[in-house]
């Protein structure tokens, strides 16, 4: 039997409430700044993850913690996944919604104490405080209104926060792509840029590795036995530089270049890290396709050059789908008096990760913020109701699909 349908509340009636929220929100934020939960602090991303799962279980949320065994010899901090089922079933039409924060921080262990959390007007400050503790705090603000109205329009709500989103998510990487699998529609806290916009793309990233081999000699006595892979490298670094601008969009990055050992050894072996950047995976594989043909061609002979594919994270792309959960975005928003556009952005995250399993994802849905990664990070607490209204009227909104 298909569930009665109940009058889904608009943008302008959550409103009132996220801003009846905005006090605690505010003391919540405080909170979780005061925790150093760099990327490499599992301690602390693990606070903040005791802090999260707390609040998600009084949400009726279940919540899982998956330990993580770490990457590169380093301990991770855990995964959480927690859900929530709706009173719809997917053949209703009602839907899987994947909302995901990530809880760790650039930041070293000791850095709460040094900039501790402060206010300048609306503008609050602290390390993490827009990259990501505001967008997820914003996230769970949003779904305590859902729960206090009695909101359950959908299959099921999934509230995922990774403690490595920081440094690329080495650890955690499959366990998002297991929980997005099952997703009809990704949601990233991440969040808003400073001008307001929505993020609707983000580039991938490949990482190529590229080892010359050469033949070592004698510099003073024998060089012409030699086939220098220092030159090798040389040449291949102005030929893989030149490659940006053959493509809209993709960049081509030679960021580190290894090569020999002594002054007297001709260059036997050398190593260049490189790394691509670009919109959409079809502009990816042509990039790698490039370089493979500049790399049989090495500018010195007696060298060859293998190339390896190091790292791959799959672009979030401008898709057909994602537009149609941006246009619901900009519906609601222009209840609240939200006028934001769709950015597309270079910077990468676990909003790519869902995006790489088919999930259509609309990222940069938290509060304001900008200045990531620095010590003048900033968070404007006065756009956090409209934001938290809006995010509650699109979960709510793609959460029910009957009839749509």
């Amino acid at each position: 039997m298909t569930a009665p349908a109940r009058q889904r509340p608009s943008a302008a009636e959550f409103l009132p409430l996220a801003r009846t929220c905005q006090p605690q929100y505010l003391k919540d934020l405080a909170e979780l700044v005061a925790i150093d939960s760099g990327s490499y602090s599992p301690d602390g991303v693990n606070q903040v993850a005791d802090w999260v799962q707390g609040r998600l279980t009084r949400t009726g949320f279940s919540v899982e913690r998956i330990r993580l065994p770490g990457a590169h010899g380093q301990r991770s901090g855990d995964v959480l996944v927690a859900r929530k089922r709706g009173r719809l079933t997917v053949a209703e039409g009602g839907r899987r919604i994947l909302l995901a924060a990530h809880m760790d921080t650039v930041f070293e262990d000791g850095t709460a104490a040094e900039r501790p959390f402060s206010m300048t007007g609306a503008l609050a400050h602290g390390p993490g405080v827009s990259d990501d503790k505001g967008g997820l705090l914003a996230g769970l603000t949003a779904l305590d209104i859902l729960t206090s109205t009695g909101c359950d329009a959908y299959a099921e709500l999934v509230f995922l926060a990774t403690p490595d989103e920081e440094i690329g998510s080495p650890a955690s990487r499959r366990v998002t792509e297991q929980t997005a699998r099952d997703a009809h529609y990704g949601l990233g806290l991440e969040c808003a840029r400073e001008n307001g916009d929505l993020v609707i793309a983000r580039k991938g990233i490949a990482g190529l590795r590229l080892t010359v081999t050469g033949r070592a000699a004698h510099a003073g006595i024998e060089p012409e036995r030699g086939a220098n892979a220092a030159l090798a490298a040389a040449h291949l670094v102005i030929a893989l530089q030149a490659l940006n601008g053959r493509w809209d969009g993709v960049t081509i990055n030679v960021g580190v270049v290894r090569a020999g050992t002594r002054g007297n050894i001709v260059c036997p072996r050398a190593e260049l890290d490189v790394e691509v950047r670009a919109a959409t995976a079809d502009d990816i594989r042509r990039v790698e396709e490039a370089i493979q043909e500049v790399a049989a061609r090495p500018g010195v002979p007696g060298t060859t050059v293998l190339v390896e594919q190091t790292e791959l994270c799959p672009p979030m792309e401008d898709t057909l789908a994602a537009r149609r959960m941006f246009a619901a975005a900009r519906a609601a928003g222009e209840v609240l008096g939200l006028h934001f556009g769709a950015a597309s952005t270079g910077g990468v995250g676990d909003a790519n990760l869902i995006a790489g399993t088919g999930v259509p994802v609309l990222d940069g849905l938290g509060p304001v913020g900008g200045a990531d990664h620095t010590p003048e990070e900033w968070l404007d607490t006065a756009t956090v109701p409209e934001r938290v209204a809006l995010l509650a009227s699109l979960i709510t909104s793609l959460g029910d699909e009957r009839g749509a």
